[in-house]
């Protein structure tokens, strides 16, 4: 992880001095280890009655280079709590040095919440939120259709929020955002005054912090599918049974940007309901799009149909065995988009992500014709943009071809990327062009 953003030193806001990690045995190479702290049966508290954990030297250093997540085994011992609770957190002298978010059942323990000694209650919340506003006011002007809250990138761990008009699409990923549910709805209701809340949690990432995934309507209307512009296309999104929240708004302006670069007959691989493939048929002479779920396929058709555009032909098919058979077939394409879901959920898996992205791009690149254009994304974050930078080289060089790289592109502005927080950075997008 980058360690560039380290929080100030020298008088601390909590009261006490801020210490530098502990230095007195740092980079000695007989330096004696830390000795962890007995397992607590009952929290220790602080000054204002507020549940305390301690840091290992490991864990301070962490928390000082600037990164939001403590990991347990960097705690001081257990610290004798539920799970959902915000704490204070302390270095081994138990010198206070922030705030966070304390998880029971996940490897993350601790999320960074404040460097300052303040009070993590309904206008703490109230702040993060206006925040996030107002950022997307400005990266966004006039726009009614973004994420209003991307977990830890907008100081709020542990919750997504994404808005559809009149409607908010919300994840509460962690134990201390599911037990403020009602507080966080609140305040959602208070300043953005919607029709409607979905609850979205029904993700696997629940499982790891010890909730069940759950959705259905929080407050409100429920709302039927919702539609919304993207650029020269409307598309519509259901937000209690579509995937995510309901939409892949992360891509929204690389679709837009599809539109840009897309000529002749394309190849839309990994549809879902059209994304790319709208864009793509509203300049493409025809656009062959190929999504392997009948469901999506349907509505992807229903979205052409919409936006009367009749030279998008949908094929219910596995990307992986259309590209190979076209290949066989001597197929060309002047335009290909590939925007595969994740191939890889943790780093065990990283090898064979890069095995599948490279056969797709492979394939891609040898379908081709000259001057043509590909546009390959991967949400992957255990494989990295330089990671994927590599495989399409090694892609290119196995199938002969000699191609540009004309953009690298990554999520859109509404999903900003927290410095040190590399899982913020998940979204690789590169256009490349065969010479």
């Amino acid at each position: 992880m980058p360690t560039s953003s380290k929080p100030p030193s020298g008088p601390h806001r909590g009261g006490r001095p801020f210490s530098p990690q502990s230095s007195s045995n740092r980079g000695r190479p007989n330096a004696r280890p830390d000795k962890p702290a007995p397992d607590r049966t009952s929290p220790e508290l602080g000054p204002d009655g507020v549940p305390q954990v301690s840091l290992l030297r490991r864990g301070v250093e962490r928390w000082q280079a600037g990164h939001p997540w403590i990991y347990r085994a960097d705690l001081n011992g257990d610290p004798g709590l539920e799970g959902g609770e915000v704490v204070r957190v302390t270095d081994g002298r138990g010198w206070f040095i922030g705030k966070a978010f304390y998880s029971r059942h996940s490897k993350i323990s601790l999320r960074w919440l404040s460097y300052d000694d303040v009070a993590v209650d309904a206008d703490f919340f109230r702040q993060k939120l206006q925040s996030a506003q107002d950022l997307r006011q400005r990266a966004l002007p006039g726009e009614t259709t973004y994420r209003l809250i991307h977990g830890e990138a907008d100081g709020i761990p542990g919750l997504v929020v994404d808005r559809y008009g009149d409607y908010l699409s919300v994840q509460f990923l962690v134990p201390a955002t599911e037990q403020r549910k009602a507080l966080l709805t609140d305040l959602l209701e208070e300043q953005f005054k919607p029709r409607g809340i979905v609850n979205r949690s029904d993700v696997g990432v629940r499982n790891l912090e010890g909730l069940t995934p759950e959705k259905g309507l929080l407050r409100g209307q429920l709302p039927g599918p919702v539609s919304f512009d993207e650029g020269l296309v409307r598309v519509r999104a259901d937000l209690l049974e579509g995937q995510k929240t309901g939409a892949f708004l992360d891509q929204r302006e690389n679709h837009v940007m599809a539109a840009q670069y897309a000529h002749g007959e394309a190849l839309d691989c990994f549809s879902y309901v059209g994304g790319f493939a709208l864009q793509l048929a509203t300049r493409a002479t025809s656009v062959t799009a190929v999504e392997i779920s009948e469901q999506a396929s349907a509505q992807l058709r229903d979205n052409a149909a919409a936006n009367k555009l009749s030279n998008v032909n949908v094929v219910v098919a596995n990307a992986f065995d259309f590209l190979r058979d076209a290949v066989d077939e001597g197929r060309k394409f002047d335009t290909i988009v590939l925007d595969p879901p994740s191939f890889a959920k943790n780093k065990d898996a990283i090898a064979a992500a890069v095995r599948g992205y490279k056969e797709i791009n492979l394939r891609a690149m040898q379908l081709l014709r000259p001057g043509g254009i590909l546009i390959t994304a991967s949400c992957t974050y255990h494989v990295d943009e330089q990671s994927f930078e590599d495989m399409l080289a090694s892609a290119a060089a196995d199938a002969r071809r000699r191609l540009q790289i004309v953009e690298r592109r990554g999520a859109g502005k509404d999903h900003p990327v927290l410095l040190n927080l590399r899982e913020t950075r998940y979204l690789k997008c590169f256009v490349l062009r065969v010479l």
